[in-house]
């Protein structure tokens, strides 16, 4: 699929070399919005990433001579709205003052989030199922202690309290190194 696409990609820059608009718009119409996908993960804006998926469409149009039909179309637009995307958080970095923390764009907070879920996910298949079990309903399912009890088959409510303590300090332990004193 990629060869002929790539073949397609490569034949449509060669018809907008010679004139023809129309084979740009079928090229944009393919591209903009995985183009723009790329954008908002890495600026995580969706007003910033459109702003620089359509500079980079601009540019693409402006260096389509300097394309290499060798070359995967994408990966040579993809370059060009990275630099976009980059040029949009220079502009950020260099608008904040001194004395003001720069935010960090939202796509980087999603994937530390991402890593961190991945992280705590591990760390409660490492516990024992009854620790498992009481975590997973009274911090995803939002039980409170008697429902969990009831939950668990009238588990006694000071046993609910224990088994979750132990399994915060084990999860601590394992995610941050916590130690029991």
């Amino acid at each position: 699929m990629y060869l002929s696409q790539d073949a397609e990609d490569a034949a449509l820059v060669r018809r907008v070399l010679a004139g023809d608009m129309a084979a740009f718009e079928v090229l944009v119409v393919r591209y903009q919005r995985p183009l723009f996908t790329v954008a908002s993960r890495m600026l995580g804006s969706r007003e910033d990433a459109a702003d620089a998926t359509q500079n980079a469409l601009v540019r693409i149009f402006e260096n389509l001579g300097t394309f290499d039909p060798g070359r995967r179309f994408f990966s040579w637009s993809y370059r060009i709205v990275v630099n976009e995307c980059l040029n949009v958080l220079r502009a950020r970095r260099s608008e904040g003052t001194a004395g003001e923390p720069m935010l960090a764009p939202i796509a980087f907070e999603q994937v530390a989030a991402a890593e961190r879920r991945v992280a705590v996910q591990r760390a409660l298949m490492e516990l024992a199922p009854e620790l498992r079990a009481v975590m997973v309903l009274r911090h995803y399912g939002g039980l409170s202690y008697e429902q969990i009890s009831e939950a668990l088959g009238g588990v006694p409510v000071k046993t609910v309290k224990s088994r979750l303590h132990t399994a915060r300090q084990r999860l601590g332990r394992v995610l941050l190194g916590w130690q029991e004193r």
